[in-house]
Order: structure tokens, then sequence, then C-alpha cells
């Protein structure tokens, strides 16, 4: 019996495979058609939003500049500010992020529809971390290297969301919020 399971858990597994790389396929025959970047060089984008992170609940704003149809560099600015209770002592903590970042856009080399925008980068960043409670107050700062991958889909020319994933910044985890090229 355990024999027959096996046989029919193999045939299982290869349907599933299969059906995988059919979707895959398909999803990528739907993205298919000619396009560009939808910043492109010599545009800009405005970014805002919320983030995401284990220290608050992070607002953020940026600025991406298009140097180049497929290559974006942007700068970024973030703050957020959370009570934490430890010891019996509260602290206050408020954390102000400052980044650069560069992008490679994947809507040339991909043809994805102008509606879309995927891209991964490279960002560097420095923070502003102060912490109060009844004792004084303490200061952290520092820098970080991080790396994110995201996507935006424009309803309009000009007016889009966005949602980035990333990591070893300011924001740890990622954001969400909307994008305006003008």
């Amino acid at each position: 019996m355990s024999k027959y399971l096996r046989e029919i858990n193999v045939i299982h597994i290869n349907i599933m495979k299969k059906t995988i790389i059919i979707l895959c396929f398909s999803f990528i025959t739907v993205l298919a058609a000619n396009s560009q970047s939808p910043l492109g060089r010599g545009n800009q984008q405005l970014n805002a939003g919320l983030g995401l992170s284990g220290w608050g609940v992070p607002i953020y704003a940026g600025l991406d500049f298009g140097i180049h149809q497929d290559v974006s560099l942007g700068i970024e600015g973030s703050f957020r500010s959370y009570n934490e209770h430890y010891t019996g002592d509260r602290y206050r903590s408020s954390i102000i992020g400052l980044l650069v970042n560069g992008n490679y856009h994947f809507n040339t080399i991909l043809e994805i529809p102008s509606e879309w925008d995927f891209y991964a980068g490279l960002n560097i960043g420095y923070f502003f971390w102060a912490t109060s409670s009844e004792y004084p107050g303490t200061a952290y700062s520092g820098a970080g290297l991080g790396a994110q991958i995201g996507g935006r889909y424009f309803f309009r020319k000009d007016l889009g969301l966005n949602l980035e994933l990333g990591g070893s910044n300011a924001f740890t985890g990622g954001k969400f919020g909307i994008t305006y090229i003008f």
C-alpha cells in the first residue's frame, strides 16, 4: 500500500511542477508588450507612504530621478516615533532616516507594459535615533547599506501605487504608498 501512495505522491508533485511552469510562462506572456520604463530619462517622481518596521511605523517621502531609460537615482527621508516599556521605565524613541538609492527598472528588458514598473537596487543611508526616558536621553546614529526590490502599478499615466521590500536599511521590511510622476 505504501508503494502505491508514493507513486501517487510522485505523480502529484510532477503535476504541481508542470502547473507552476505553465503559470509562470502565462504570467510572462501576459506581461509581454512593447513598452518603456514609466519614469524614463530626465523625468522625476515623488514617492510617499508608510513603512514596515519593528520600531514604529515610519512615514517616508522620496524623489527619484530618471538618469537612463532603465536606471533611476533617488533620495529619501523617513521619520518614525514609538513608545516602549522596559524594566519599569518608559522610553520614547524617534528615528530620522536619510538615504540615497539606485534602481534598475526591468520594463524594457522584460517588455513589461508601461502601467507596471518592476525594479531592484541598492541603497545607502544614515539614521539618527534619539531615545528619552526618566534618565537623560540617549542618541544613536548609524549608516547602513541595503537592497530593495519593488513594483508600481500606475492607474493613471502620472499616478500609481508602490510596494517595495528590502532589508538592512532604515525600513528593515518594506514600504507602500503612492507615486506621482512629473
